[in-house]
């Protein structure tokens, strides 16, 4: 055991503390804390949901981070399900209200980081293994999700919750009708699985769209060579006209000439292509970039 870490009993006399808490609605009523449209939040209160959510993501092991914890639903489910460092962002400055109580009682177990998760380098933080657990502000989510793509190898999992047709977006398949940019962005660098769905009665204020947790779990490398921007230039102009055939969708970047050097039929139309095609696009725009550097 390191010095950071806290013995079974300690777990278990903070967890005590943490189940004695008032409930979430009760706290948020005393504080008359409303959910914010602006910020795209809508507050998780059903511990055996947010507990089903914690256990998809264990073992808890080195440092767990949880994006928008709101009024501590998912953070306090984290916490008893077993993280030993739980970093928690949170951009809404309430949140040390909401907060304060839990924080107290969890200890050195949990960190409050009062920052945007756009602007923060998660990647960093803690130590590993380094696993975020999330209901993402759907205003951001796919931003958040891409832009931690980029770091992928830096995490072990990330178990997110998105609205249930980005969900379908991320781990969609060649030829499924929701395959798209995400998809290949998200299963060329890992693997995708949709877990659950959960109701539009399950938050507050209540949505009107059902939502799902997924799991992303991040390859080792990348499952085929290519430069992240070129894959997302390519996958841009190739979904833009999603119906077109690729000669025609691809034609701003270089269309029959690209395709040919990629040995790619230019018949075909975007959602019939694999990864690995994608790639191998990317990787002869990238080539042909090069060419024309002084």
């Amino acid at each position: 055991m390191t010095d950071n870490e806290l013995s079974t009993t300690e777990m278990e006399q903070i967890n005590q503390q943490i189940d004695a808490l008032p409930p979430l609605r009760t706290l948020v009523d005393e504080l008359d804390i409303k959910a914010r449209k602006s910020l795209g939040q809508n507050f998780l209160f059903d511990m055996n949901l947010t507990r089903r959510i914690a256990r998809s993501a264990q073992p808890l092991t080195g440092t767990t981070i949880e994006i928008g914890p709101g009024p501590g639903g998912l953070t306090r489910a984290i916490l008893l399900e077993g993280a030993n460092d739980l970093i928690t962002i949170e951009k809404d400055w309430r949140a040390s209200a909401l907060l304060q109580s839990l924080m107290m009682a969890a200890g050195k177990r949990m960190t409050l980081v009062e920052d945007d998760a756009l602007k923060c380098a998660i990647w960093q933080m803690g130590t590993t293994p380094r696993r975020v657990i999330a209901n993402l502000p759907y205003n951001i989510a796919t931003t958040l999700l891409i832009k931690w793509l980029e770091h992928a190898s830096d995490f072990t999992s990330l178990t997110l919750m998105f609205q249930r047709e980005v969900a379908l977006r991320i781990t969609a398949r060649p030829g499924d009708s929701e395959y798209g940019r995400l998809s290949i962005l998200a299963n060329w660098k890992a693997e995708t699985e949709i877990l659950f769905d959960v109701p539009a009665s399950a938050f507050v204020p209540q949505p009107k769209i059902i939502s799902s947790v997924i799991k992303v779990i991040p390859l080792a490398k990348p499952r085929f060579d290519c430069n992240q921007s070129y894959l997302e230039n390519v996958t841009r102009h190739a979904f833009r006209q999603r119906r077109k055939m690729l000669s025609n969708s691809l034609k701003h970047i270089g269309g029959q000439e690209l395709l040919a050097e990629a040995g790619i039929n230019p018949k075909a139309r975007p959602q019939e292509l694999e990864v690995a095609e994608f790639c191998a696009l990317a990787r002869c725009l990238e080539a042909r970039d090069r060419q024309k550097r002084p």
